[in-house]
């Protein structure tokens, strides 16, 4: 088979990139206009419209991960892709059902204020303390994966710079620029920052997905259209790929797999945030109904392309010998073969973009943890005193620029060892200790105020004790979900035994119960129209990129990937920022002043 030509990126995909980042670094300063106090800077003040923070919700979880460790799982092992990176629809179902409502029934102004009102302050500062370091952990892990893709597609693997005493390479270089504007732009401007952006990117994203998902399949069908293509990929993609294979097939890895769905999707930290931003429950369950949708629809359009990837390149490792696991390059493959210079821009921003939306997340959320749940009640026990508002932006700001930092650094020490997907799979199992008692401890509320901490603790300390063992090595990631489920919930049932009503340490537990028997109705944080001027901005945004996408159309351009790619696409987003814009204006009209 001939070997194919890449369009490597060049000046006009440079601004593209560019460009994008000026706009984040923008939206951000605009949304530093809506915060007047700590409730808007992390919470949106409850204004925010449930479309816009589902939307943010769902890309905040479709990070660089699922382009980079997920295609090279999807390139591997075929069907049993669809089967896992769907599943997450499954636990916002759960989420519609139950979660959503009672998360926003909490009324939580900070997402781990529920463990000092559901068990005890003590329990928040242990939370705080040992979520820390997972929390950077992925920053980290999502900037290393999202550096790898970048740095390949802008050809920086051999570009080095010399500043002072440090030399780095390309891929240090791209992390550090990375995350400084993540940095930037969600320490100025809060959860708005991160809700408007999440939007944008979502949008970048699910048009990058709607064209390489038919320019894939052309391209397979040889000129006789997308059914051909189709035809193609069934006859000549190896035997069983359209079944069961690897992980997807081994019934443990798929228990330990579902679990980590279900709490991950349900009692995450931003995940309860997002759900408190919105005016009220009605609008939370929609919220988690939207990403229902998004989850089961999302994944499919970067799934099929890979699968044509296993035929337009049946041999990843030839083209990519320097990747330990040549298979994660087969998106960007697609994207550098397939799409036009001016698109390729666009993808690149479309991947910086889903982990940006991950990372700004667990920024925030970690921002408000430790200024209103460590900080704040620390001042007050010392001195007294309650610490102003402006000092807690302050500590806010602080805050997240040490993690970023810290998150950066941790980019740079991450081994490459079994793949990206692996270490994932590794980092996230060990996560299901501490997020299986805060799911049991909304189901079931008659525990005693250190439940949550010696839940906790057990399913960690028995987890690490079997790894260090090495039992059961050949399924350590379902080893670690389901012993740490298994223990947590163990332990957390025994504890019932000793639950005391009337102990004086459960005060915040009766408040907690009667806010969870009382509807957060609409008059609640209603946000009426004026909030609808967000979605103003975000139709600017997509008039912009729509109109630079369209005059892409007379750059050269080859056969493969021919210029009027670019045409369709800003078409798309010309139309879309139309609409949005027409939206925003109606609803600001129709508010009385």
């Amino acid at each position: 088979m001939e070997t194919p030509v890449f369009n490597t990126v060049n000046g006009i995909d440079y601004a593209l990139i560019a460009l994008y980042f000026v706009i984040i670094i923008y939206v951000g300063f605009y949304a530093a206009k809506r915060n007047k106090d700590t409730d808007q800077y992390f919470e949106g003040g409850g204004q925010i419209p449930w479309f816009l923070a589902g939307l943010s919700n769902w890309v905040s979880g479709f990070s660089a991960f699922m382009f980079v460790a997920a295609a090279g799982f999807t390139y591997q092992w075929g069907l049993g892709a669809a089967v896992l990176f769907t599943s997450a629809t499954w636990a916002y179902l759960v989420g519609f059902l139950y979660f959503a409502k009672m998360w926003r029934r909490c009324r939580l102004s900070s997402p781990l204020q529920f463990l000092t009102r559901r068990f005890s302050p003590s329990t928040t500062y242990f939370y705080s303390l040992t979520a820390v370091i997972p929390a950077v952990v992925g920053i980290g892990q999502g900037l290393y994966i999202l550096c790898i893709f970048v740095s390949t597609a802008l050809g920086l693997n051999d570009v080095s710079a010399t500043i002072g005493p440090f030399t780095l390479s390309g891929f240090q270089i791209l992390t550090v620029v990375t995350g400084f504007v993540m940095v930037l732009y969600t320490a100025v401007g809060g959860l708005w920052a991160a809700v408007l952006s999440d939007a944008v990117q979502g949008i970048i994203i699910g048009v990058m997905t709607l064209i390489i998902l038919p320019v894939s399949y052309l391209h397979l069908g040889q000129g006789s259209g997308i059914m051909a293509g189709i035809e193609r990929l069934f006859a000549e993609v190896p035997e069983g790929y359209f079944a069961l294979n690897g992980p997807a097939a081994n019934p443990w890895f798929m228990i330990g797999y579902a679990i980590n769905m279900m709490l991950g999707y349900n009692v995450a930290w931003h995940l309860v945030q997002r759900y408190n931003s919105v005016p009220d429950e009605r609008g939370a369950r929609k919220m988690a109904l939207l990403c229902c949708i998004l989850s089961f629809f999302g994944p499919l359009m970067w799934i099929l392309p890979v699968m044509a990837a296993k035929v337009i390149f049946p041999d990843m490792a030839a083209l990519w010998p320097q990747f330990a696991n040549p298979a994660e390059a087969s998106f960007v493959s697609l994207a550098l073969y397939l799409l036009p210079h001016g698109m390729i821009g666009f993808v690149v921003s479309a991947i910086l973009s889903a982990t940006l939306g991950q990372a700004n997340d667990a920024f925030n959320w970690l921002a408000a943890t430790i200024t209103r749940d460590i900080v704040v009640p620390l001042r007050r026990h010392l001195t007294g005193k309650t610490l102003a508002e402006r000092a807690q932006l302050r500590v806010a700001w602080v805050t997240m620029t040490i993690v970023g930092v810290l998150g950066v650094w941790v980019a740079f020490l991450i081994p490459r060892f079994g793949g990206a997907f692996q270490f994932a799979l590794i980092y996230f199992s060990l996560t299901a200790s501490f997020q299986m008692p805060v799911a049991l401890g909304m189901i079931f509320r008659k525990t005693p105020w250190w439940s949550a901490i010696a839940a906790s603790s057990a399913a960690l300390v028995v987890a690490i004790i079997l790894m260090v063992l090495r039992v059961w090595p050949e399924h350590d990631f379902a080893r670690n979900m389901i012993v740490e489920a298994v223990v947590a919930t163990l332990v957390f049932a025994v504890s019932a035994k000793f639950f005391r009503a009337d102990d004086p340490r459960h005060a915040g537990l009766v408040s907690l119960e009667r806010d969870l028997h009382t509807p957060v109705e609409t008059v609640e944080g209603q946000y009426g129209g004026a909030a609808m001027h967000v979605y103003g901005l975000i139709g600017g945004v997509c008039l912009i990129l729509g109109t630079v996408l369209v005059a892409c159309t007379f750059l050269p351009s080859t056969v493969i990937a021919p210029a009027r790619i670019n045409l369709i696409s800003g078409i798309m987003l010309l139309l879309l920022g139309y609409g949005l814009r027409r939206m925003a204006n109606k609803a600001l009209k129709a508010t009385p002043t």
